[in-house]
């Protein structure tokens, strides 16, 4: 097709939409169909206490900080711009609060002990990145996934990256908490051709105790996807021990499932893991984060018997 000088402009400035990114994942194989790449975005609305990837909660640049490299030379105290580091007891020490997220402290750091996590791109840049692979995603029946943090989060950039890709060809996918107004929610799916939902537990009151906000305006957005847009779902359960995964729980993710969104909906039930524990650490946040012991293969099995009763077809991972 002909393009006008107006197209040109509009996918220009489609392609300069500005968002932070902390991770472009290749060959994922457990967000969507056939072979994806994945787009990590930063920020997300929710705390959860579980968080495997706490580097995605803040919208901004982090720095992810390695105690036992630094040798507490001073440099990174020298080059931050907002006073935010100090030498405590020999190392460097940085107050959260005051620091931006520049990076200048990762240039001259000599050990290494500190990273910048999270980066500034344009649509058009990523768009490039990934339609580099556009080739396998042709013959796995695979995409780009969007996810996070919360993609829902930069509603824009998620719009502009997601047209970029539809325009070119890629299919497209979301997984999302859902936690956002439903113009937003609207405006983000009408260039997805799928969508991964997460459902963290049922009870509005657990649901805030555990994830800092209900879980009314989520369990809304996903009927009126499921009803008023009609785009294809996969429901995704975080199996959390100890938080959401008795027996009760699960029942009723289960039944609202069956129940508001049809049978035909795929489950997923994502097991637990601690490789997030420790990335706390490195964010020098207050407080140890909740120490959990990953589910049994065994009761992975007897919730997954449990969803399948509802008549659910149901796979364990992503």
């Amino acid at each position: 097709m002909l393009q006008t000088e107006d197209n040109i402009m509009d996918n220009n400035e489609t392609a300069a939409t500005k968002g932070v990114i902390f991770n472009i994942q290749t060959y994922s194989i457990h967000d969507g169909p056939g072979i994806r790449t994945t787009v990590f975005l930063k920020g997300c609305p929710l705390r959860c206490l579980w968080c495997q990837n706490p580097e995605s909660q803040v919208l901004q640049p982090e720095i992810f900080f390695d105690s036992e490299k630094c040798t507490g030379c001073g440099k990174c105290v020298q080059a931050c711009p907002n006073g935010a580091i100090e030498i405590c007891e020999g190392r460097s020490s940085t107050n959260r609060e005051l620091c931006q997220g520049t990076g200048k402290c990762t240039e001259v750091c000599p050990n290494e002990a500190r990273n910048l996590i999270g980066r500034y791109v344009t649509a058009g840049e990523v768009f490039k990145e990934v339609a580099a692979d556009s080739i396998f995603y042709q013959r796995s029946g695979g995409g780009v996934t969007l996810s996070g943090g919360e993609p829902l989060a930069q509603p824009q950039f998620a719009i502009n990256l997601l047209k970029l890709c539809k325009d070119g060809g890629i299919h497209t996918a979301i997984d999302t908490c859902g936690y956002a107004r439903w113009e937003t929610v609207k405006q983000v799916l009408e260039h997805v051709d799928l969508v991964l939902y997460d459902f963290k537990h049922m009870d509005p009151v657990e649901h805030e105790k555990y994830t800092g906000v209900s879980n009314d305006l989520i369990l809304d957005n996903v009927k009126k996807i499921h009803h008023d847009l009609s785009i294809p779902i996969i429901a995704r359960i975080p199996i959390i021990p100890g938080y959401n995964d008795s027996v009760e729980n699960i029942e009723a993710t289960a039944r609202f499932i069956t129940t508001e969104l049809g049978d035909a909906i795929s489950v997923h039930l994502l097991p637990y893991h601690k490789l997030g524990e420790s990335k706390y650490d490195s964010l020098e946040k207050v407080g140890n984060p909740v120490s959990i012991t990953p589910s049994s293969e065994e009761h992975m099995a007897e919730l997954k018997k449990i969803v399948e009763s509802f008549g659910l077809v149901v796979h364990t991972g992503g």
